[in-house]
């Protein structure tokens, strides 16, 4: 059985089609499907160009951009460029001959899951978000299946196509052993650790305001120690401050080992996106969430106040955001065992570990329907 999957452009559309992949990998009616039968399709421009090859898939880019939020011109180059794409889809599908088709988000999705709707391949896309984007919103009307991450957004599709799976997690997060964590970064047993990152490329505004931090925490130096990444353009920046204040810090561009040091970490500080929401619950950890003011339909915010609500996190709107604050915050918590537990607590019961496995059964159900009414 072949599978294509499509989507990407940040991490929170790219981890939970890794992590689909990976469930196919691993079911066991599957038993004989390898890495060759799933191919990823992206853009040229996302981190799948180069994550995709590492984790040992094949990929082939379309030469797509983003639409909303752009001039005039840019509309309609971009519009161009998906037309564009359609004849390559096209192509992929009469090659590469999918039984299904199944779209993770993002505007490369598009011209995939609608060729493969036009050629009567099985298709389902992914919703991770209480409100979902652009190309979900048109995809919704169009495709088979519809698995939704939060039951707020079912209220955006057709009722009879939703499914509530929750997002799909990487393998890797549930199954990170904290020894081997320990070992890989290599820090101190009797410190607590915090674990800052803001996406994929990283938050100037978090590194920011975690740099304007440092000093209010000097009394915790002995008892704390950060796992940070930045991005690119914040990296070395970041190690100047923490050298200058004397903090132990590993400070990274990109963190490729995230599960284990999502195990090794007592408390976070990211961003709100809804993968990074599915994996911090999944991995049951508590968290400061500083929500990205400019997310489409502001859903950042409402995810983060969804999970602070449930006692899972914290939330710090940007506008409310200084070295301040976030100190005050953190110090709070580290010095508060039982509300940090319990924040854990609420955490892991909030995240669905088993969300791949139920969008493989629903896409094996789909594609066994589709068999029968052609036979």
């Amino acid at each position: 059985m072949r599978v294509i999957i499509s989507g990407g452009g940040t991490g929170g559309h790219l981890y939970p089609a890794i992590a689909l992949a990976e469930q196919l990998l691993q079911t066991v009616i599957l038993k004989k499907i390898k890495k060759q039968d799933i191919l990823f399709v992206g853009s040229e421009y996302g981190i799948e160009k180069k994550i995709v090859p590492q984790e040992g898939f094949q990929i082939e880019l379309l030469n797509v951009t983003g639409f909303v939020g752009k001039s005039l011109f840019a509309k309609i180059k971009s519009i161009y460029k998906l037309l564009i794409a359609f004849q390559k889809t096209l192509k992929i599908l009469n090659i590469f001959r999918p039984k299904i088709v199944i779209g993770s988000g993002g505007y490369v999705s598009i011209a995939m899951l609608l060729s493969a709707v036009m050629k009567g391949i099985p298709t389902i896309i992914l919703e991770q978000n209480s409100i979902p984007g652009l190309a979900n919103k048109i995809l919704g009307k169009f495709v088979d299946i519809i698995c939704i991450t939060y039951e707020e957004s079912s209220s955006f599709f057709p009722i009879n196509k939703v499914y509530h799976t929750g997002n799909p997690i990487r393998s890797k997060i549930l199954i990170a052993e904290l020894e081997s964590a320990y070992e890989i970064f290599q820090l101190d047993r009797q410190k607590k650790t915090i674990l800052i990152f803001g996406g994929s490329k990283g938050a100037h505004s978090i590194n920011t305001a975690v740099f304007e931090a440092l000093p209010y925490l000097l009394d915790l130096k002995l008892y704390i120690q950060f796992i940070h990444q930045t991005g690119e353009n914040d990296f070395e920046e970041a190690k100047e401050h923490y050298r200058k204040t004397g903090f132990h810090a590993l400070v990274y561009k990109f963190i490729e080992k995230i599960p284990e040091a999502y195990k090794v970490s007592s408390l976070l500080i990211c961003r709100a996106g809804a993968t990074t929401l599915s994996e911090i619950t999944a991995a049951g950890k508590a968290s400061i969430l500083i929500p990205y003011p400019y997310a489409a339909s502001n859903h950042q915010e409402k995810n983060a106040l969804r999970l602070e609500a449930l006692g899972a996190a914290k939330v710090i709107k940007e506008k409310n955001l200084s070295g301040e604050v976030l100190a005050k915050e953190i110090r709070k918590l580290l010095n508060n065992e039982e509300e940090l537990h319990a924040m854990e607590l609420a955490s892991s019961s909030i995240g669905k570990a088993d969300a791949a496995e139920k969008i493989v059964s629903i896409a094996l159900s789909l594609i066994n329907k589709k068999d029968s009414k052609k036979h």
